[in-house]
């Protein structure tokens, strides 16, 4: 397959669009510094205002795509190295009493842990993804309504599956009515969950070469352990480089729960907090951005799922009905079809990893826990049954409006064919 490649017009008009809010090395606090572990950022608090409507148009049709909520680590490494390593130190008389304090955290989350919570959907996962159902539901009451048609489907991940049940109950408390069909099944992984081969033999390749390269540059230099062990040649030869990540990943994801302690601020320095982010978002960038450096085919893994919204939106817009197609998935799927899609500055070619972190490239901004795409569709007000030249889209990433690679004088809301048009042809080249 020939792909779409558009580094000048496309560099250039993300450029000049970048939303003033672009975050640079320096703004990322401790939270964002997770990456894809970073908690949902509206948790308590609203969302920006939306841009108010065109005149003579009102929301008939909602395209939807979401990562699974907060959860708990995949694996049992983030939680028996640091557990191995620190309870080694406190019996051996190593650990400050700072050390202490961490290892008593690691023992509580791993204990919990080991009840059986492997990758599982935390209990913050689930209130986010009602709440996100429910701000849905209160945004657009034109399109959620009792006689309304909601076509819900997960991944075969149990995660998952409960976070879209969780958001169908954030929808139902506004309107208890709406009609609901769910589903979960292998048959739909083609576009839900689609791992390119082709795709992976090129990240993989990359992953040797210059990704590797750029991770050995920003690797930690292990201050943090003189604030763990009271022996510094024992912390270089019994501990040496293998509990930083492990140790960070654990503390960092505390966020993804209400009961667990938040001590992250305390062992690590933010200098080196946003140098393992830049190694972790650059792995992002390889896995999904448009860049040379993997020969700008990384987006389209998800070329599948931009065709499947592309087909659900057509017929919505031919019938009559308010309809809402909602699906629920993984941040492996969301980070590629963000840069796919070009919303804000996500689809910029990079070419050099050192410059992601000024670029506002940053994963945390697409890929929180709960990340969600919502593609709102309007019509004018006196139109059942809409030409698709009346039809007007939306685009909002975590509930923030985006800016779109089509020119137009209402942005952010801009004429469905140009959109489409644009897409198809990038998806058919």
């Amino acid at each position: 397959m020939k792909l779409f490649h558009i580094f000048l017009f496309g560099t250039l008009y993300s450029l000049s669009t970048l939303p003033a809010s672009a975050d640079t090395l320096e703004d990322i606090d401790f939270f964002e510094t997770g990456g894809n572990y970073y908690s949902y950022p509206w948790m308590g608090k609203e969302p920006p205002a939306q841009t108010p409507i065109p005149d003579g148009y009102q929301p008939f049709h909602l395209e939807h795509y979401g990562r699974h909520g907060s959860r708990w680590h995949i694996g049992d490494y983030n939680y028996d190295l640091p557990f191995e390593k620190l309870s080694k130190a406190s019996k051996d008389g190593k650990l400050t009493p700072l050390g202490e304090e961490v290892l008593e955290v690691v023992i509580a989350v791993r204990d919990e842990f080991k009840k059986g919570r492997d990758g599982e959907l935390s209990d913050k996962g689930a209130i986010q993804h009602k709440e996100i159902g429910r701000r849905m539901a209160l945004n657009y009451p034109e399109i959620f309504t009792p006689q309304t048609n909601i076509d819900a489907r997960s991944t075969v991940v149990i995660r998952s599956i409960l976070s879209m049940f969780n958001g169908l109950n954030g929808i139902q408390t506004v309107v208890p009515e709406i009609n609901i069909k769910t589903d979960a099944s292998h048959a739909d992984m083609w576009y839900m969950n689609y791992h390119d081969t082709t795709m992976r033999k090129i990240k993989n390749r990359v992953d040797t070469v210059e990704l590797k390269a750029f991770q050995k540059k920003h690797a930690n230099k292990g201050e943090y352990l003189k604030k763990l062990f009271n022996d510094q040649e024992y912390a270089r030869d019994s501990i040496g480089t293998e509990l930083f990540n492990p140790l960070f990943s654990l503390l960092v994801n505390t966020q993804s729960h209400y009961a667990q302690p938040w001590i992250l601020d305390r062992v690590f320095t933010i200098e080196e907090a946003r140098e393992r982010w830049m190694g972790r978002n650059a792995n992002w960038f390889v896995e999904s951005g448009n860049s040379k450096i993997t020969e700008n085919h990384q987006p389209f893994s998800q070329r599948n799922l931009l065709y499947n919204i592309i087909e659900s939106a057509d017929t919505a817009i031919n019938s009559s009905e308010k309809s809402v197609n909602l699906r629920y998935g993984h941040d492996s799927i969301i980070m590629p079809l963000s840069v796919l899609m070009e919303l804000n500055n996500f689809g910029l070619e990079i070419n050099d990893l050192e410059e992601l972190a000024e670029a506002g490239w940053h994963d945390y901004k697409a890929i929180p826990m709960a990340a969600n795409i919502q593609i709102v569709f309007y019509r004018p007000d006196s139109n059942v049954v809409s030409s698709q030249d009346d039809v007007l889209v939306k685009v909002l990433l975590n509930e923030e409006e985006t800016l779109l690679p089509v020119q137009s004088e209402m942005a952010p809301y801009y004429r469905w064919t140009d959109l489409k048009d644009y897409y198809l042809k990038k998806l058919q080249k």
